[in-house]
């Protein structure tokens, strides 16, 4: 099939770009994604360095809750919504994100691509650079924390350089190129937390419809379950709320306002559907599924589900096993 994107205006193109952009950056939108069986994660896919453009391209292989990314940011104009607050960025600035705090990127019209880096990580490859320390506890990840740091001239040519360094280190055959991948981005991490915080701008409009998103976002951020050894899931209203550093009550008056369903239901919702599938899908014991799926002890889940879909985990098990020949 003949390419057209060639006939295309350039002011089409260019929004096209910058909004793929903006999502390869961004938390993954809710989606129904299918069911895949649970893989091992092998180290080597646990980092990468790319350029905004080969980040905008795709990001397909970064779809793990357990992501964090550090971005770096050398030309263009961009909006950080960040929780409930946004920040301008429109100058060389370092941003820190993970999937477990809700956020987006938007490219305002009207302006370039942004130019930078993009290092996507999971916390199991930097643990031991960072003495055990968890990055989540960090002020770098945490939800109450500043992502975004604005460098100057000096400070952007030097973290240029250690990203630099790092696509160079990352496509090199040396045996030990993955310890200097987690010593150059622990540098990386510590000399920002040195820097001073950029200051949020302002809330971001809509306030309903954003604080919704974000809840809907990050409930869907944490699916599918692919291994049994893993954080919890986020069951409460409580904890979302607690995560998006908003008041329960305002959480669920904002969720009811917009989609007419409570945030209870939502969760419960969710956390049915993916027990439903890890029952039909995979091998795994109901405790074992219990467990994954945040639930203290197996009687909660087996009683969540039977209050849900009036039957037992292991009686909807059956009922999905195909008919033996007779």
């Amino acid at each position: 099939m003949a390419d057209t994107n060639h006939r295309l205006p350039a002011s089409v193109k260019d929004t096209h770009q910058r909004r793929m952009l903006a999502k390869a950056l961004s938390n993954p939108m809710t989606e129904v994604r299918p069911f895949t069986q649970p893989s091992p994660y092998h180290i080597g896919e646990d980092v990468e360095v790319l350029t905004m453009h080969e980040a905008r391209c795709g990001l397909g292989s970064f779809n793990r809750r357990d992501k964090f990314k550090v971005v770096l940011v050398l030309e263009g104009v961009n909006e950080l919504h960040y929780t409930t607050r946004s920040f301008g960025i429109n100058q060389p600035a370092l941003v820190f994100t993970n999937r477990l705090i809700p956020y987006a990127w938007e490219v305002p019209e009207g302006f370039n691509e942004q130019q930078g880096y993009l290092c996507c990580f999971s916390e199991s490859f930097l643990h031991s650079a960072m003495r055990g320390v968890s990055l989540k506890d960090t002020v770098l990840y945490k939800v109450e924390g500043n992502p975004v740091y604005f460098l100057s001239e000096e400070q952007a040519r030097y973290f240029t350089d250690a990203f630099t360094r790092m696509r160079r280190d990352l496509e090199s055959d040396y045996a030990h190129k993955e310890d200097l991948l987690r010593n150059q981005l622990s540098i990386i991490i510590h000399e920002a937390a040195r820097l001073e915080p950029a200051t949020a701008q302002h809330a971001p409009a809509n306030a309903a419809e954003r604080i919704t998103s974000l809840f809907l976002n990050l409930l869907e951020v944490q699916f599918p379950i692919t291994a049994q050894l893993r954080e919890p899931v986020l069951k409460s209203a409580s904890d979302y709320a607690d995560r998006m550093a908003i008041h329960v009550n305002h959480l669920n008056a904002m969720v009811k306002e917009v989609t007419g369903k409570s945030t209870s239901t939502h969760i419960n919702e969710r956390l049915l559907t993916e027990a439903q599938l890890l029952l039909a899908h995979t091998d795994w014991g109901v405790g074992e599924i219990a467990y994954s799926l945040g639930f203290e002890y197996p009687t909660y889940f087996n009683n969540f589900f039977k209050k849900h879909t009036g039957t037992t985990p292991l009686t909807f098990r059956r009922a999905q096993a195909p008919a033996l020949p007779a």
